[in-house]
């Protein structure tokens, strides 16, 4: 009877997670290097202070309107899908414009793109107002032929004028800076949260035994160095083919916007937060898998040729970077 009793307790502790064992050293020492090293995403994205609900719903409206493509075949959403827990890419290796025609980089996500330092692959782009404007007015992807065409083509639709009002009411112009400007609120909604900021918060059974093995082969083979911080890159720019070139060298990156030698084939760093969703990766969608891509950059960043596994285990972390809400 006893020895009954004492194995009822036993079960009764476990279940209620009573007498446990706790994280190892080691787990509690990589949270706190995951910690120092990344840290988490600010509950706000920069500028969001005035952003109202009428402007964000003015500008969410605006993102997926085809409208502001020249013949009507194409929105924001088209290259950056945010639907049906897609990872804010269209998936392929360059989008395409409203002529079907090819452009010549890779579509970044726009999850998270507000926390971004500057836009674009070359940082042409400051911030994300100047970013929609460059979409819609770009003759290969949204190919609006000027502002007073956009202008003019969104207020002659019916409503708009009303939701200009409602979002702008000191300027309720429709104008294009108030469209991009409406454009960026709505994406400044789009921040991610995943298994990786349980993680750090002290939730160790978040991350099971190979992903924590990949993060630590993450950080110990120096893949840190370019990302890193809160969005595990996106804050500075990087030669594609540091130790080892690149086999494209058609695109030269940076040079294309500044001149300067020093800037050919300079990318900015993408954000690693949702990859497992964005394939194709780099900046001309070479890469068409994850696995390829972590075997790639540790060769052509890093001048390592890493084992299969220690892919497997990175390929696992990065899989913890994905939005919760978009886990397929």
């Amino acid at each position: 009877m006893i020895k009954y009793k004492i194995t009822t307790l036993l079960l009764a502790l476990s279940f209620l997670g009573i007498g446990n064992c706790g994280p190892s050293e080691k787990t509690l020492d990589l949270i706190k290097k995951g910690k120092s090293i990344f840290g988490t995403l600010p509950q706000k994205m920069p500028g969001s202070e005035n952003d109202t609900p009428e402007l964000i719903a003015l500008g969410k409206k605006l993102y997926m309107d085809t409208a502001l493509s020249e013949n009507n075949t194409r929105s924001c959403n088209t290259c950056h899908n945010i639907l049906d827990k897609n990872g804010g890419v269209d998936n392929k290796k360059t989008s395409l414009g409203v002529s079907d025609q090819n452009g010549d980089r890779n579509s970044p996500t726009v999850l998270n793109a507000g926390f971004h330092a500057v836009q674009f692959w070359d940082g042409r782009a400051r911030d994300l107002n100047a970013l929609a404007k460059s979409h819609i007015l770009n003759k290969a992807e949204m190919a609006m032929p000027s502002e007073k065409a956009v202008e003019d083509k969104i207020s002659a639709i019916e409503g708009y004028r009303e939701l200009f009002e409602k979002a702008f009411p000191d300027s309720p112009k429709v104008s294009i800076d108030n469209i991009a400007i409406a454009i960026s609120a709505f994406e400044r909604t789009l921040r991610t949260t995943d298994k990786f900021d349980e993680f750090i918060a002290g939730n160790y059974k978040a991350f099971n035994e190979k992903e924590q093995k990949g993060l630590e082969t993450f950080i110990s083979n120096g893949c840190i160095t370019c990302h890193n911080g809160a969005l595990f890159g996106g804050k500075m720019f990087m030669k594609m083919g540091v130790v080892n070139p690149y086999e494209n060298m058609e695109d030269t990156g940076k040079f294309k916007v500044t001149g300067q030698e020093s800037d050919k084939y300079i990318f900015k760093v993408p954000s690693l937060r949702n990859v497992a969703l964005t394939a194709p990766y780099y900046h001309d969608g070479g890469a068409p898998t994850l696995e390829e891509a972590v075997t790639q950059m540790a060769w052509l960043q890093l001048g390592k040729k890493i084992e299969a596994e220690d892919v497997s285990n990175i390929v696992a972390f990065l899989n913890t970077l994905t939005d919760k809400e978009r886990v397929k």
